[in-house]
């Protein structure tokens, strides 16, 4: 099986490897260039919680004099996994969506018990914030990267694509169907990926791209890429 991933090498690397070792086919078509932008560092002198929908979030964030031991919400296993590996110890996961993160944080997460941090990307698919603020929170969204589409990709990368269609592409991010739709436009593919299965995070992410004809459409949430292999 052919699939095709998007994601910045450092976030799917593992992926890559993986796959190839189960003997699939995998090309690489990174659709966003992640950039880290300069933030407010005083929110999180007193704060008492910190939410986290990505893990180019941690990446970007000076986490030295942050404590630790604060209560720390991830969107899904990889961002929980980069707050792991960061020090962070009192996490608590959804499974890969903003929806089942926010009902996670007003059970385990009181707005008395104090100031909340949501550390975020310049474009975010659900305004998380505004929605606790709703809800009584004092919370502060704090921006430290930035998202540009990508726009450089190889010649001999895309004539081989055209030759090779994948049958699965992955798709992470609303900011990335927007990227990957540019992408198929100006390489004039759009009637190239009707025997390919897009598989995207959301149904917000997957009608950036119901323009385009394709085999099947899936929505799943991170760490499901492997088990999704088995459904089509």
């Amino acid at each position: 099986m052919h699939i095709l991933l998007t994601r910045q090498l450092d976030d799917c690397l593992d992926m890559i490897i993986r796959f190839k070792k189960l003997g699939h086919i995998v090309s690489h078509l990174p659709l966003l260039n992640i950039k880290k932008v300069l933030y407010d560092h005083e929110p999180f002198k007193d704060c008492k919680g910190i939410i986290f929908t990505s893990a180019n979030a941690i990446k970007f964030l000076d986490t030295k004099e942050i404590n630790k031991q604060i209560k720390c919400f991830c969107v899904g296993f990889s961002t929980e996994k980069k707050a792991k590996s960061t020090g962070f110890q009192n996490i608590i996961s959804a499974e890969g969506n903003v929806r089942n993160l926010k009902e996670l944080i007003l059970q385990n997460f009181k707005p008395s018990s104090g100031n909340i941090v949501y550390v975020s990307g310049e474009i975010i698919s659900t305004d998380l914030d505004q929605q606790l603020l709703k809800e009584g929170y004092s919370v502060k969204r704090v921006i430290n990267y930035k998202s540009d589409h990508n726009q450089n990709f190889e010649d001999n990368f895309i004539e081989n694509l055209k030759m090779n269609m994948p049958d699965i592409v992955y798709i992470y991010s609303y900011n990335s169907a927007l990227s990957f739709l540019n992408f198929i436009k100006n390489e004039k593919t759009e009637n190239l990926w009707m025997d390919t299965n897009l598989m995207c995070m959301s149904e917000k992410t997957s009608s950036i791209l119901n323009e385009i004809k394709w085999k099947k459409i899936f929505l799943f949430n991170p760490g499901e890429e492997e088990f999704l292999l088995y459904k089509i």
